[in-house]
């Protein structure tokens, strides 16, 4: 869906050109509609983890408010950066950044049930592991090769995998429910399944504006549908300040080696996803390959936005695909259309109103969008798979890999004795998984023979 009477295509497809100011703002909100709740929701599942998010009645729920509103405002300064750069620094071009789903299956065992005193060491491994993530600029380009779409297909898929059972539980009441007579009752059900409905509905058959917020639109039908069932409070709202600056440290700051190791380990993966947005942008806007330049100034820009963010409060960014999709739909290739995006979402998160605002969604009406979102992200994970050549050596290592990465999630009793810094970093699952397809990638002879395939499949090895 190519928009028209914004420029020639020769200026479409530039970075550096700027659409009439009254066609690219709309089209810079657009970009903000499109990742709005993407970019919230994981400070409110960390918070939730910890046990003063959504559905709880803490004395310490100003803190998630506070997270919001940094999500916000620095997922509109790392977009800055991507956008206009610093140096070397930042792409320069239309990279959306975001708070990062990729890292909550290290962030949640680190913070489980231990409230705000956990968020110290949380944000000390955001700082470590954002300047980490920056260093991979430098060479980011060298180490592709060890992770190919089996490795990088598998990681998205187990973090689909570790995120699915927030969005049940959010969907049927959400954790503090939990052996309540409420919990899964027909209610809280019934207001999940018509932000899910709506959602597909405009999904597929919707065009434009409509497809593009399908999300947020799903979400805003679901409010209303909970706020004539008695299910919104405005207490926050009237208690939230109008307007309050970021405050450097606000939750203090810990290095725990559990957390540092373990963000760290995730800045590879967020690193290639970055690597892969910049080539879709390029590629769907200007019909061109991405440069080494280019990827190396959004992956600066990626470490450095997340060190920053740390600093201040907020979680981990990266580039955010959906907006690669809405470059390649509308067909304009301008930085400075997402700048004037980027711009909405550091306003919007200056005034802390805005963030007690979402807090009044109902965690039911939230469940019913991230079931939706978590589902997607397992689902692209399966189509990075696709591009695997299923040979029976890539079955064994996403077999062995999958099986011991998920079996650790499902069982974490199983680490009893574990050191409680390895323990947190295998429970989560992830990074086992990514740790054995690599290795197992790396040292495994091209072709395994097949009579030692069908010795290990049990004669289900496939064609």
């Amino acid at each position: 869906m190519a928009l028209t009477g914004i420029g020639s295509p020769e200026q479409l497809r530039d970075p550096n050109y700027t659409p009439p100011i009254i066609k690219a703002v709309p089209l810079g909100i657009q970009h903000v509609l499109a990742m709005f709740v993407s970019n919230v929701t994981p400070a409110i599942i960390v918070a939730g983890a910890a046990g003063f998010g959504f559905g709880s009645n803490s004395p310490d729920f100003p803190a998630l408010l506070y997270m919001i509103q940094m999500s916000m405002l620095f997922a509109g300064v790392a977009t800055l950066i991507q956008t206009i750069g610093i140096g070397p620094v930042g792409a320069k071009l239309p990279v959306v950044q975001g708070t990062s789903f990729a890292f909550l299956p290290i962030m949640i065992p680190l913070v489980a049930g231990q409230g705000v005193e956990a968020l110290p060491a949380l944000f000390g491994g955001v700082l470590v592991g954002g300047l980490f993530h920056a260093c991979l600029g430098t060479f980011i380009g060298k180490i592709r090769f060890a992770l190919p779409p089996l490795v990088t297909g598998l990681v998205v898929l187990m973090i689909g995998l570790a995120l699915v059972k927030v969005g049940i539980q959010y969907s049927a009441g959400g954790v503090p429910a939990i052996g309540k007579p409420e919990y899964g009752s027909l209610q809280n059900w019934g207001v999940a399944l018509s932000v899910i409905v709506v959602t597909l509905g405009l999904k597929f058959f919707a065009r434009g504006m409509w497809s593009v917020a399908a999300v947020l639109i799903g979400l805003m039908v679901g409010y209303i549908i909970a706020a004539t069932l008695g299910m919104v409070s405005f207490g926050n709202v009237g208690r939230a300040a109008v307007f309050a600056l970021p405050d450097p440290f606000h939750f203090g700051i810990e290095f725990s080696v559990a957390a540092i190791v373990g963000f760290c380990l995730m800045a590879f993966v967020s690193a290639i996803e970055t690597v892969g947005d910049v080539s879709g942008i390029t590629k769907g806007g200007a019909g061109r390959e991405a440069t080494d330049k280019e990827i190396s100034g959004a992956t600066y820009a990626d470490g450095f936005g997340s060190a920053i963010a740390g600093i201040f409060g907020a979680l981990p960014n990266t580039s955010f695909s959906q907006n690669v999709g809405l470059v390649a739909m509308t067909g304009v290739m301008s930085r400075h259309v997402v700048t004037f995006g980027a711009i909405f979402l550091i306003l919007a998160g200056l005034f802390p109103k805005v963030g007690a605002l979402i807090t009044t969604i109902p965690i039911e009406v939230l469940g019913g969008g991230v079931v939706v979102m978590f589902g997607m992200v397992a689902a692209a994970g399966i189509s990075m798979l696709a591009d695997v050549d299923w040979n029976r050596r890539n079955m064994v290592i996403f077999a062995v890999s999958l099986s011991v990465g998920l079996g650790l999630q499902l069982e974490p009793g199983a680490l009893q004795h574990v050191p409680d810094t390895l323990r947190v970093l295998l429970a989560s699952g992830l990074l086992p998984a990514a740790f054995l397809a690599i290795i197992l990638n790396l040292v495994l002879p091209q072709e395994l023979s097949e009579e030692s395939t069908e010795e290990l499949s049990g004669g289900m090895k496939g064609q």
